[in-house]
């Protein structure tokens, strides 16, 4: 461990410095963006290099490419900066009527295909300048646990390129701040006046054509994970790449999709369609909105927090709220 003189020769500055190097790998681009002399990002290289005792980074013809020094300390250092990003900011008051400030959100398509109006018509009444950047997550499905399924998002929480993230997932380690919002099932659906809109049997829905959501085009889902559990398969004639695109599908034609129920039911109107039960038990997901207990140091992010859960999560008996619907996995 270092002693707080050696602390002391280790500039913040330098440290961004670093890492914008890192992300340009260009001395020049990286003067530009952080508005210093090429001279001056050259010297504040240099001192990093007797810090460290490494290179850093090697000229190439295009640039700078970092060493395996270099690109070990990126995870590192952009935790820590994140970090002091965060002490600093919890230290400065928020006040949403007034601020002006963007936040990332990351989260499965189909949820925000269902929450988003809910959460920007509170913030158009009580921060009106609040911007958010929405970010579509993917799970990891070689992963078993829901914190495996969600590792690469967790990770991008820890280091601060996500603020909030809204998802199916379990109970989470203790480093996170997390709320239950709702519990998710899956039900059947389809346009009004398909044959099986009146009774969904486990025969007619293995026998029908099905409608599956793949952004890759894969035609194994969770929901034939579950049937395989019970001895079943069923035909996935279409594959589409996003919610939207299977509700505007299932309204034009005879295929049939199983879905989250909140999905659902808040866009069955628009589209003109019924929905079913599925046909097997189904266990209900949870569905949390997160944060790294970091990042809930800055007082803008754990007001976030508190307005998504507010939107989202069940009422309480002080503050009920109007029904609106909620997720999709």
């Amino acid at each position: 461990m270092l002693n707080p003189a050696q602390l002391a020769r280790i500039d913040v500055s330098l440290l961004v410095v670093f890492s914008t190097v890192l992300e340009e790998r260009q001395v020049s681009r990286a003067a530009d963006k952080l508005k210093l002399t090429p001279s001056a990002v050259s010297h504040g290289l240099a001192r990093l290099r007797r810090i460290f005792h490494d290179p850093l980074f090697l000229k190439t013809p295009s640039g700078v490419k970092p060493t395996e020094r270099a690109l070990a300390l990126a995870g590192p250092v952009a935790e820590l900066l994140s970090r002091l990003d965060a002490i600093v900011s919890a230290a400065e008051p928020f006040d949403a009527r007034t601020a002006r400030r963007s936040f990332t959100i990351g989260t499965p398509d189909a949820l925000a295909a269902v929450f988003l109006a809910a959460l920007l018509e509170t913030l158009a009444r009580e921060g009106p300048g609040i911007d958010i950047r929405l970010l579509q997550l993917m799970p990891q499905r070689q992963g078993k646990a829901s914190g495996e399924v969600w590792q690469e998002t967790l990770s991008e929480l820890d280091s601060h390129r996500l603020d909030l993230a809204v998802l199916p997932v379990g109970p989470l380690p203790s480093r996170y701040a997390e709320r239950l919002l709702f519990e998710e099932d899956f039900i059947v659906a389809m346009r009004k006046g398909h044959t099986m809109a009146r009774k969904v049997t486990l025969a007619s829905y293995l026998a029908a054509r099905h409608m599956l959501v793949s952004a890759t085009g894969d035609a194994l889902g969770i929901v034939d994970v579950r049937l395989a559990e019970r001895g079943h398969s069923r035909r996935v004639a279409l594959t589409v790449p996003n919610f939207m695109m299977a509700l505007a599908q299932l309204a034009e034609s005879d295929f049939i999709a199983t879905l989250p129920r909140h999905l659902v039911e808040r866009h069955a109107a628009r589209f003109d369609l019924v929905m079913r039960p599925v046909p097997f038990p189904w266990t209900p997901d949870p569905v949390r909105v997160v944060a790294s207990q970091a990042a809930m140091a800055d007082a803008g992010v754990a007001w976030l927090f508190e307005t998504v859960a507010r939107c989202l999560g069940p009422p309480t008996p002080t503050a009920p709220r109007r029904r609106v619907s909620a997720y999709a996995r």
